[in-house]
């Protein structure tokens, strides 16, 4: 009887216990502004909401390993979130909050920029920063070697037109000039990229086997010493900067 009073004396404590355990470690709170940094958590904590959610105002959880944002829609205050270097893809569901308006998002895992914008416009109508440096879907030079400032400006010019309320696009500020050209052809600054299918792989295994009939080469080969070729007009032109044969390969089919 002893030792079950104890546990129900304790139990409630438990909560209290978990709070203090989290403000003595990575926790920092000061003001409306909650920082839980470097903790390698997959999730915000729920504590985290159900303690101090509906005062914070400011939310600091990078350098973490977050893969979702369950926990997010109890924090119905917040108006600024940072949410850098973490393991955050395009499956990721945003809670929608109008307050919001600074988000930072870099260093994840985010691809498919249209997907990201969509979901950012609908839930953060007032969003005014945004940031997504060190995501496969910002073509900054810093981490895509393989881009240049035509390939930033037009993914500029893109994000704004999608997010016409902005101000600052990673940590440079929307001029007018940018404005106005998000406005004529902003829509047209879509990168749209083929869906990979590895129907090659597919085709050979499914007629492996000596009887398939299957077979990389055309039936009839040509003589060593005989040349074929053929004329005709083409019916589009490729015009950029990069060499037309090239490019539809991606860097690790090279």
């Amino acid at each position: 009887m002893a030792n079950a009073t104890t546990n129900q004396n304790t139990a409630p404590c438990f909560h209290k216990i978990r709070e203090i355990q989290l403000r003595e470690g990575a926790l920092l709170w000061n003001d409306g502004q909650l920082s839980y940094i470097g903790q390698d958590c997959y999730k915000i904590p729920p504590i985290l909401g159900t303690t101090y959610g509906p005062l914070v105002r400011r939310l600091d959880v990078s350098f973490n390993a977050l893969r979702c944002l369950e926990t997010l829609d109890q924090f119905t205050a917040l108006e600024e979130l940072v949410l850098d270097n973490n393991d955050l893809e395009d499956d990721v569901s945003f809670c929608q909050n109008p307050n919001l308006q600074t988000l930072s998002v870099n260093k994840n895992k985010f691809k498919d920029l249209d997907k990201l914008l969509i979901q950012l416009a609908r839930c953060y109508p007032n969003l005014s920063y945004l940031s997504l440096l060190g995501n496969p879907a910002c073509p900054d030079q810093l981490t895509s070697s393989d881009k240049d400032e035509e390939d930033y400006q037009r993914y500029r010019y893109y994000v704004i037109h999608k997010l016409p309320k902005l101000k600052f696009l990673d940590s440079t500020r929307v001029r007018n000039r940018e404005i106005q050209e998000a406005q004529r052809i902003g829509f047209l600054m879509k990168v749209a990229r083929p869906e990979i299918l590895d129907w090659c792989e597919e085709a050979v295994e499914n007629h492996k086997g000596e009887n398939s009939g299957f077979s990389p080469l055309p039936k009839n080969t040509p003589l060593e010493n005989s040349r074929t070729c053929a004329y005709g007009k083409i019916r589009h032109r490729y015009s950029g900067k990069n060499s037309e044969g090239n490019r539809f390969i991606r860097n690790n089919e090279l």
